[in-house]
């Protein structure tokens, strides 16, 4: 046998040099190497523990379509490959995470960057028109030598949630039930707002730090108002703190909400406070109303007096309404962090889109339960999952709500009565995402893939829209009212007590 193969080795060996041209070295041509490409990898945990059975997407946003997918292993690992890294246009890269029964929040290192995105073309329209859906992202370009090895994702589910929400500040009970006697939320520090004696006040619940004097600014236009608030330094304005220009900001309509004492009027700000020059004025946000792609030609406003938002198209136009200005930067170190409001859109410098302050949602948001509920997995509150059952006036709605119980609109989670509430202004404005157009919309839409499969079912049965939802907040201003959040924008606006409301009950 060994003489067998030494003859083919040696037939092998003529073979080839008879095969090769008459001045050459007799080697076999060398293929060239390989074009290089990257992969991603990455690791999804709940709770630090490893979460297996997780789908995995990669999208290509050069052709629009989705390059692979994949599902977390029982380590929680993942891993794409393959990725090209020669095109002339170099690849941009989109991944994203699902499984039932979960929200998710990405992290990355160096090589990439966590982003929201519009990814409505993504999806059937209804028919109508197409209820924009953001998925909260890794954005990364494969380029050579350019793998990511900590593409990663932590999981959501209510039980761990990312922000608590605070207490409104009601103290006066004006129905068993209503936010005065149930204080729901995180309560205020004993001496909430602190005195810096430096020009700056100090929100122990927030962490926020606020110009003292409310009224340094004269009013303005919004996007005068953005310049205005962040060339504000030390030496103005009564600040003698060491800040300079690009330190403050307009904030967003999360963080002037966050001022509201839902039991002041007159202005709708603590009494205790060291505020000066608070003014029943409107203020301006940094939030554009209905965000979208393209921005808005009115922005968030809220009015001092009495804490109720302003949407009349006559107040707040960003070009032509002059609007008071109170100027915030972050500090940390409070007790809550609060959460951002989702417009990531930069529509002017200093914006909300551009600052992007507090903490963002996870992706997907909400949790359904399958027993009549929906668990929001940002703020760990469970929601009443359909929101036309209790239709009435706001003292009927309060004890109806206060009854509440397995057995009744779609319940089937063993809930008594006595575990729902009413929610108070702050809990129910805490559904709202600032980038849709139309967020009743959006709660009723179902998302269809183009191959007709189901992405995202509604989120609430039969959210209303273009109805005034109750909150358990009365208005302090004028006590025969309550506050209530209009099921489209959801601004906060205040209606007489004996109209007929909508109520989305929670606990």
């Amino acid at each position: 046998m060994g003489g067998i193969r030494l003859l083919l080795a040696t037939i092998g060996l003529v073979a080839v040099s008879a095969c090769s041209s008459g001045g050459g070295t007799g080697k076999a041509p060398v293929d060239p190497p390989a074009p290089p490409t990257d992969s991603v990898t990455g690791t999804v945990t709940f709770k630090s523990n490893p979460l297996a059975g997780v789908a995995v997407t990669l999208w290509n946003t050069n052709t629009n379509t989705i390059d692979q997918t994949t599902v977390s292993d029982t380590a929680g690992n993942y891993t794409f490959s393959g990725l090209r890294t020669w095109d002339a246009s170099p690849t941009e890269y989109q991944i994203w995470v699902s499984k039932a029964g979960y929200g998710f929040y990405p992290s990355v290192g160096a090589g990439a960057k966590v982003i929201r995105w519009d990814h409505t073309g993504q999806f059937q329209g209804n028919g109508v028109t197409d209820i924009a859906i953001y998925l909260t992202v890794i954005d990364y370009v494969a380029l050579s030598n350019g793998s990511l090895t900590d593409a990663d994702f932590k999981a959501y589910d209510g039980s761990n949630p990312l922000v608590s929400l605070p207490a409104s500040g009601q103290l006066t009970s004006y129905v068993s039930g209503d936010d005065g006697s149930r204080k729901a939320g995180v309560a205020w520090p004993g001496t909430r707002f602190n005195d810096n004696h430096d020009g700056t006040v100090t929100d122990g619940l927030t962490g926020l730090i606020w110009l003292q004097d409310a009224g340094c600014f004269t009013q303005t236009l919004w996007a005068s108002a953005l310049t205005d608030a962040n060339q504000l330094a030390n030496g103005t304005c009564g600040l003698n703190d060491g800040s300079s220009a690009g330190q403050w900001r307009v904030p967003n309509l999360n963080e002037l909400e966050s001022v509201i004492d839902a039991s002041a009027s007159n202005p709708a700000v603590s009494i205790s406070n060291p505020f000066k020059n608070v003014s029943g004025a409107i203020y301006w946000t940094s939030t554009s109303y209905f965000g979208g792609q393209t921005g808005s030609p009115q922005a968030w406003a809220i009015r001092m007096s009495d804490g109720r938002y302003v949407n009349d198209s006559i107040s707040n136009i960003k070009t032509t309404s002059n609007n008071a200005v109170w100027a915030v930067r972050g500090g940390g170190g409070g007790t809550i962090k609060l959460p951002w409001t989702g417009q990531y859109v930069t529509y002017n410098k200093g914006d909300d889109g551009s600052v992007q302050s507090g903490v963002p949602p996870t992706d997907p948001r909400w949790v359904d339960n399958g027993n009549g509920t929906i668990s929001d997995t940002v703020t760990g509150l469970i929601w009443l999952k359909q929101a036309d059952c209790i239709k009435e006036s706001w003292s009927d709605a309060v004890a109806a709500v206060n009854s509440l119980a397995a057995g009744q609109c779609g319940l089937t989670d063993k809930s008594s009565a006595g575990s729902w509430r009413m929610p108070n202004r702050k809990e129910m404005e805490s559904l709202s995402d600032r980038m849709e157009n139309n967020i009743a919309d959006y709660f009723n839409t179902t998302y269809m893939n183009r191959d007709n499969t189901v992405f995202r079912l509604p989120i609430f049965s039969n959210f209303g829209v273009s109805e005034y939802y109750w909150t358990s907040s009365t208005d302090a201003a004028n006590t025969s009212e309550a506050w209530t959040v209009f099921s489209c924008d959801f601004g906060v606006y205040d209606i007489p007590k004996t109209s007929t409301g909508y109520t989305l009950a929670v606990r």
